[in-house]
C-alpha cells in the first residue's frame, strides 16, 4: 500500500517531465496549457472526475462502486449467529459486516470480517451456529472509520497503519464500506486516465 501511495504521488510528475523532454520545443503556454489538462483527467466512468489522488475523497470512490452503500448487505447485529452472518458476507460478496448494537437507531457495535471468523472460529474449533457475531467481532472502540469527505490518500494511510483490509464510512450513520481493492481500483483508474491523456498529447491530438 505504501508503494501504491508513493508510485500514484509520482507519477503525475514523471509525465511532466516526459512531455517536456518530448516536446521540449514547443512554448511555455502551450505546456502549461497541457499540464492543466493532465490535473483534471475523466475516465470512462463519468462519476469519478480524477484531479489527482490529492483531492479525491472518499465518496467518489463510493460513488464508482455503483451499488446501494448503506443498506443491510452492509450490516449485521451483535445477537445475529456467526454462521448467519458469514453466510450473508458469501452471498453479498464482501469480507466484512459493520456490527450493530440490537433495537433501533442503528449505533455501531464494531466490525466483524473474515479474519474475526478465521481467528476465532475456525482457528479455535469454535460452533459458529452457536456463537453470536458479537462475542467474536472487533470492538468499536478498536473501529477504524472514515468519513465521506476523507481523503483517499489519508484512507490508504489508515489501512496501511492499522494492517486493516476494511474501513466502515461514517457520516453520523453508516454511509458505505471501503476496502484497499477500491483504493486500488481508485488509483489505477486514474493512472490510466493519466497515460491515455499522455498518449494523446504525444500523437499530437492536443495541436
Amino acid at each position: 500500500m505504501q508503494g501504491i501511495g508513493r508510485a500514484a504521488r509520482s507519477c503525475q510528475e514523471t509525465m511532466k517531465l516526459a512531455i517536456l523532454q518530448h516536446r521540449h520545443g514547443r512554448s511555455t503556454a502551450e505546456r502549461k496549457n497541457v499540464f492543466s489538462c493532465l490535473e483534471c483527467v475523466t475516465t470512462s466512468n463519468p462519476t469519478m472526475e480524477l484531479k489527482g489522488l490529492e483531492n479525491t475523497t472518499v465518496a467518489q470512490v463510493l460513488m464508482t462502486k455503483g451499488e446501494e452503500k448503506s443498506g443491510s448487505w452492509l450490516w449485521c447485529r451483535t445477537n445475529d449467529a456467526v454462521y448467519d452472518a458469514v453466510k450473508h458476507m458469501a452471498e453479498n460478496n464482501i469480507g466484512s459486516l459493520v456490527v450493530l448494537k440490537p433495537g433501533e437507531p442503528k449505533y455501531i457495535a464494531g466490525i466483524f470480517t473474515e479474519r474475526d471468523y478465521m481467528r476465532k472460529i475456525i482457528a479455535q474449533g469454535r460452533c459458529s451456529r452457536n456463537t453470536r457475531v458479537g462475542e467474536i467481532m472487533t470492538d468499536e472502540n478498536k473501529l477504524v472509520t472514515v468519513s465521506s469527505d476523507t481523503n483517499i490518500l489519508r484512507a490508504m494511510q489508515l489501512l496501511t497503519e492499522y494492517q486493516i483490509r476494511h474501513v466502515p464510512v461514517i457520516d453520523g450513520k453508516i454511509v458505505g464500506m471501503i476496502s484497499i481493492v477500491d483504493i486500488v481500483r481508485a488509483v489505477v483508474e486514474q493512472q490510466s486516465g493519466e497515460v491515455k491523456r499522455l498518449n494523446e498529447f504525444i500523437k499530437g491530438d492536443y495541436y
